[in-house]
């Protein structure tokens, strides 16, 4: 007799119950196009045959440690669906709000670069989001420093039939100017990987993760070479690490003092991002 919902989640919990409870929910919701909501209201309905086999074999897949969007093979952002596998970061809600505040100050005819694209999905976002504010004619560039990552944007750009080149680049070593260069590079510190969680550091690649012993080794490199990337009115937005302000301010002031630079917080009321643009 086929499985509910509810039965197989029990099951899970029952053999595996360091298993988070919402990730259950999410792979099995998924995979049936349900909301959340949705999800409880048909908690109990009998799946079909080819349901519950998908189902039993995603919960095995979640008992061995890999992450419900590698499972899945996506992740959602900003409303858009992004492809990802584990040779990419999985794209998290708090990058929206970098997004958020480069769409308030590109203009159309801007060209863009998504820096450590990973799987597009930055820039994905930025562009939809840019043609539905009436921002056109975007000259679109995004690199990465693996070929995985490069491939799997890829993918995404076609999905959402963008036309974006792509480049193979450590930080900028190589690029041309541009005038707007958007980012959420490796910022943990590897001092800090046993306190992360189990997932990530099993899931995800390295190369986007970690970013030295404080966490700023890219960000050096990026203050060194920024001024022969970005046209006289060029502006970089950054994520970064939510205790790293304060040693990025110092960075910034020393390597860029020709260059305005201005810190936001997230919505968690962190410090995460930062916007720079060269002084008037």
């Amino acid at each position: 007799m086929p499985k509910s919902l509810k039965q197989i989640k029990e099951a899970v919990l029952k053999d595996s119950p360091e298993i988070r409870s919402d990730d259950i929910d999410y792979v099995l919701g998924e995979r049936l196009g349900y909301t959340p909501s949705e999800f409880l209201l048909h908690i109990d309905d009998e799946l079909s045959l080819a349901q519950e086999k998908q189902a039993l074999k995603d919960m095995k897949k979640l008992c061995r440690g890999i992450s419900p969007q590698y499972i899945l093979g996506y992740a959602w952002f900003y409303g858009y669906k992004i492809l990802v596998n584990r040779g990419v970061l999985i794209p998290r809600f708090e990058t929206e709000e970098l997004v958020k505040w480069a769409l308030e100050n590109i203009k159309s005819g801007e060209k863009i670069l998504d820096l450590g694209t990973g799987s597009g999905a930055i820039m994905v976002a930025l562009v939809k989001q840019a043609q539905d504010r009436k921002i056109e004619n975007l000259i679109l560039y995004a690199s990465d420093i693996t070929d995985a990552a490069l491939r799997e944007s890829e993918e995404n750009f076609l999905k959402y039939d963008l036309d974006v080149r792509t480049r193979k680049a450590n930080v900028l070593v190589g690029l041309e100017k541009f005038d707007t260069i958007i980012s959420n590079p490796p910022y943990i510190k590897t001092s800090e990987k046993d306190l992360m969680d189990a997932n990530v550091i099993k899931n995800e690649p390295d190369t986007a993760l970690y970013g030295g012993e404080d966490g700023l080794d890219f960000y050096r490199k990026f203050a060194k070479q920024i001024r022969s990337h970005l046209y006289s009115h060029g502006q970089f937005f950054l994520e970064f690490g939510f205790s790293e302000k304060d040693q990025l301010k110092d960075l910034f002031e020393a390597e860029l003092p020709d260059f305005e630079i201005e810190f936001k917080n997230d919505l968690a009321g962190k410090p995460r991002m930062v916007h720079g643009r060269w002084k008037k």
